[in-house]
């Protein structure tokens, strides 16, 4: 395997993967040097430009932690997040779909009562947020899983606090025996997606903005059912057309209705005024 050239080095390559036990990892590799091989040779490729690559994947690499995530960010700017999601998430019509994960996920979050307060300190705007999980057939799921979590007034998450920050505007709750749900947090906001790092300046160059539409990240479970992971978008959002990371679904948009100050869902009274969320789930069964 001598004197390879830009005819012949991408066979070379691909031939080299040939013994690899695993068949799956040999198909990845093999159409993952296929198209960046195709991918350098239709551009051009200059050596500059990739080392200027180069630096910026390490530059990704550096700046990723344990609650700052940039390679999720770049995934989900370049649309590579939602395109997977919509790959192995392709449900019969009447199921809730499925959008991207997010970077600001944290396993084990508080676990709250039914009805219980889901914000636990998080700045913004009073919101009772109900609903139900339902499976295609109609029937309600009971004692359905919810992961709820959401951004705050300021459009930070209690990650991007720090580590001495209590987790807020984040829990665990369960529907229940009818399916039913409902919490008190705070009105979702637009927020810019963290570009103060290379993912930012990407975007900068590219003339995009880093911004999401208000929204509300949900993760539901339950037995017998496909894990759903979704958002749902406020209604009139000047970025749902424009969402940084592509996962606005029309199906998902739902209208914030905002109350004035006076009796609240939740029996008392509220001081200020406040805004209701309601929201229907369907579940896909599992094989289905």
């Amino acid at each position: 395997m001598r004197n390879l050239d830009e005819d012949n080095i991408t066979r070379a390559v691909i031939g080299m993967h040939a013994q690899a036990g695993n068949v799956r990892l040999r198909e990845l590799m093999t159409s993952l040097v296929q198209h960046l091989h195709a991918f350098a040779r239709e551009t051009a490729l200059t050596e500059e430009e990739w080392f200027q690559g180069i630096r910026f994947l390490t530059e990704v690499g550096h700046i990723t932690t344990g609650t700052r995530q940039e390679f999720i960010l770049l995934s989900d700017t370049l649309g590579l997040s939602m395109l997977v999601t919509a790959l192995n998430h392709k449900k019969p019509e009447g199921c809730t779909e499925s959008t991207v994960f997010g970077p600001f996920h944290v396993e084990d979050s508080p676990r709250v009562e039914l009805g219980g307060d889901v914000a636990n300190g998080a700045q913004g705007e009073p919101c009772f947020v109900c609903g139900t999980v339902a499976g295609l057939d109609g029937r309600p799921v009971p004692h359905a899983e919810l992961q709820v979590w959401q951004a705050d007034e300021a459009g930070y998450y209690d990650v991007q606090y720090g580590e001495d920050v209590p987790h807020r505007a984040r829990a665990t709750l369960n529907a229940d025996a009818e399916g039913n749900f409902h919490f008190k947090t705070i009105r979702a906001e637009a927020y810019p997606i963290p570009h103060d790092g290379p993912v930012g300046r990407m975007l900068e160059a590219l003339g995009r903005h880093p911004w999401r539409p208000a929204h509300l990240h949900f993760m539901i479970t339950a037995p017998g059912y496909e894990r759903l992971i979704t958002h749902v978008f406020r209604n009139g959002d000047r970025y749902l057309d424009s969402d940084a990371v592509f996962g606005v679904r029309s199906s998902l948009i739902a209208d914030w209705v905002e109350h004035p100050r006076g009796a609240a869902p939740d029996g008392t009274h509220s001081e200020v005024p406040f805004y209701t969320l309601a929201f229907r789930f369907v579940l896909n069964p599992d094989g289905a």
